[in-house]
């Protein structure tokens, strides 16, 4: 793609990155066909080529977002199936987080959808305050139908109805501390802790740990880290992304200093793609640019790291019929396909892998409170798919992935290590019917 910017315009490094990536763009379309808004909506600006083209317009003319060009944005899930897809190599992850900080400086929003954003990124990020938000919420569910028939009210709507019936209490675990590996020692992690997943489901890390250390790896849960800064870096907030990023890099740091670490596990893909990032994103402060690499070098799904391990034998082989949903953070953002299917074929599950696996399912972090009606379309279709390859379990490894797809699905959708965890000895994971692993046993 031809590009016109001026030589004062490429002296801005985000500019000039953005130029780069715009360049590499050919036109093909072939990135269309696997976008899930273009899908959903036939419009070619909801495609990625479509808001390339926006894009460039707003950048090289260095004016300030519209409505259009924010309508447009604020449509893309970010699950980068357009980059799987592009032969060009066309990073449209690193284009549209730019054009999400543009937007946020140079674009004010109506009243409504200000306050929302606001909210979410003051609550979502830290633990405490989702807590108590998820509590206080009991008292909006009469007002559900209300808020869904204002428009400038759906997002309350959709936050509404994603709050869980029970909130988990929290765990003992996630306070910082070391967990010993049993027998010999294998190696050393540290484990993200993180921020909503922590409060809606903090067995995932329990168990997580749980099972590294019968396996011999010593667990790591560093003072001071927290949120990867992902859920504020896709609403265009890079202050408080990169501060979140400089936290967590400066907590993983003292535990290497302490140590060592032989990486830095991960059990919710959608962080995982934001600090696998880090690099990128602290490149250009030299205080951490060099930490940020190293960081994110570091950087390991779960299964990523089990995948690398001479693992035993199970000791029970369930048999049970899996759909392995694979979030688009795991196989666009981070191109892991393979391992967590390996990994549950081998631990004795058989898996099936659901219809255009490919699209989103509409979580895509606080997406599906942003725009609740594409998200639910989305979410329908992946259910459907899903339901379709006659599974006992869902298995995924996201927790945005787990909320949105039980929301809607009949079976019970779990993450992937808590049925690693349990074929290796662990407890049987929660909310998985007894009657269907009783008779796998």
């Amino acid at each position: 793609m031809q590009t016109n910017f001026s030589l004062a315009q490429l002296a801005d490094p985000h500019v000039a990155e953005s130029e780069k990536i715009l360049r590499k763009c050919v036109h093909c379309g072939f990135c269309t066909a696997t976008c899930p808004t273009y899908v959903t909506l036939g419009n070619e600006l909801d495609s990625p080529r479509g808001r390339i083209y926006l894009i460039k317009d707003m950048l090289e003319n260095s004016r300030p977002a519209d409505k259009e060009i924010v309508t447009h944005i604020d449509r893309c899930l970010s699950c980068l199936a357009c980059m799987t897809t592009c032969p060009s190599g066309v990073n449209y992850m690193h284009l549209v987080d730019h054009a999400r900080a543009h937007i946020e400086q140079t674009y004010k929003r109506p009243l409504f959808d200000r306050l929302i954003r606001a909210t979410l990124a003051f609550v979502l990020p830290h633990p405490s305050r989702f807590r108590a938000a998820l509590k206080l919420a009991g008292f909006g569910r009469p007002f559900i139908g209300l808020f869904d028939k204002l428009p400038g009210l759906k997002p309350v709507a959709a936050m509404l109805k994603l709050v869980p019936s029970a909130i988990p209490p929290a765990s003992p675990m996630r306070k910082p501390g070391t967990h010993a590996g049993q027998g010999t020692k294998r190696g050393r992690v540290a484990i993200l802790t993180g921020c909503a997943q922590s409060v809606l489901d903090p067995a995932i890390n329990d168990t997580t740990i749980s099972l590294l250390t019968r396996l011999g790896v010593e667990v790591v849960v560093p003072e001071g880290e927290g949120c990867c800064g992902a859920l504020v870096h896709h609403m265009g907030r890079e202050d408080q992304a990169l501060a979140s990023a400089r936290r967590n890099i400066d907590a993983w740091t003292r535990a290497i200093d302490q140590g060592g670490l032989d990486a830095i596990i991960i059990t919710a893909s959608g962080c995982g793609t934001t600090i696998k990032d880090y690099g990128f994103m602290l490149r250009l402060d030299p205080a951490y640019a060099q930490k940020a690499a190293w960081v994110s070098s570091l950087a390991k799904d779960i299964t990523e790291y089990l995948a690398a391990l001479d693992l035993p034998e199970p000791v029970r082989k369930p048999g049970t019929v899996v759909a392995y949903h694979s979030a688009c953070s795991m196989q666009h953002g981070q191109k892991i396909t393979r391992q967590p299917k390996e990994l549950l074929a081998k631990a004795g599950f058989v898996v099936r892998e659901p219809r255009e696996g490919h699209l989103c399912c509409g979580s895509a972090g606080t997406y599906n409170i942003l725009q609740p009606e594409i998200s639910a379309k989305l979410r329908d279709r992946k259910v459907k798919n899903i339901e379709a390859t006659g599974a006992e379990i869902v298995a995924t490894g996201n927790i945005g992935c787990i909320t949105q797809i039980a929301s809607a699905a009949k079976l019970p959708v779990v993450h992937t290590i808590k049925l690693l965890d349990w074929a290796y000895g662990g407890p049987k994971p929660e909310g998985v019917s007894e009657r269907k692993l009783a008779a796998a046993e």
